[in-house]
């Protein structure tokens, strides 16, 4: 029998295996329970592997297998962390929310969405922004909500532990304003874009990376601005 947190990790590890096929990092474990520190998570995942619900992988750092569901699982669906499917939002010199991008068209065959792919956002040191419509990509039509949807390719390795790689297609969500905690596309000093979790420290603006290997980077309001919401992203194995 499982505590209700218990099940709740269960869960969200779970799902974010299926999704992205990466175990989520403590930091976003901790926030989709709302636990107050780590070691409230390191004690259930204990508690999870003695029970024989996961599996800790050797020589792997964070890896987790999920070895079995509780039968609850069907009427359970906890998914208050990072759940990608697609990512819109709009990237430029300026901040610009009027400004209208290439809408989404459906195919020929009604079945998948055409998304623009404006360019390249670094996960890693910023680099310039890039504003144009290189090419378009098709996505089903239920990875896309409401408003305005971009798609970036992703360079770098900043990200990886929130399940995003160099390489991959991130979807974002056209937004000039985000909640603390969230993957957005920040422009830094009007000139260079980077795809980072969004935090707030006092009154300035914390851009973290998901790598141990990256240092969080902290400006003033002004120097920030949100350009869109992550939303989802699309993986291609070669």
């Amino acid at each position: 029998m499982l505590t209700r947190k218990q099940q709740e990790l269960l869960l969200f590890i779970h799902e974010r295996l299926k999704e992205s096929g990466v175990p989520p990092s403590f930091d976003e474990m901790k926030e989709a329970l709302d636990l107050a520190s780590k070691s409230g998570i390191h004690r259930l995942i204990i508690a999870l592997e003695e029970r024989g619900f996961i599996r800790r992988l050797p020589n792997r750092a964070r890896a987790l297998e999920v070895i079995k569901l509780p039968e609850s699982y069907a009427a359970s669906s906890p998914r208050k962390g990072f759940s990608p499917s697609v990512i819109e939002g709009s990237l430029g010199k300026e901040q610009k929310p009027a400004r209208s991008l290439p809408q989404p068209a459906p195919s020929q065959d009604n079945a998948s969405v055409s998304v623009p792919v404006m360019g390249r956002i670094a996960a890693g040191v910023p680099i310039s922004a890039i504003q144009n419509n290189t090419h378009s990509i098709t996505v089903p039509p239920d990875m896309l909500g409401a408003g305005e949807h971009y798609a970036l390719e992703v360079k770098g390795d900043s990200m990886i532990e929130a399940g995003i790689f160099d390489g991959d297609t991130v979807i974002i969500r056209n937004a000039v304003t985000a909640t603390p905690g969230e993957i957005v596309v920040a422009l830094v000093d009007d000139e260079e874009a980077t795809l980072k979790r969004y935090r707030r420290k006092g009154a300035s603006v914390a851009l973290e990376a998901a790598n141990p290997a990256y240092e969080t980077r902290i400006f003033g309001p002004d120097r920030v601005k949100i350009q869109g919401k992550l939303v989802g992203l699309i993986r291609r194995y070669h």
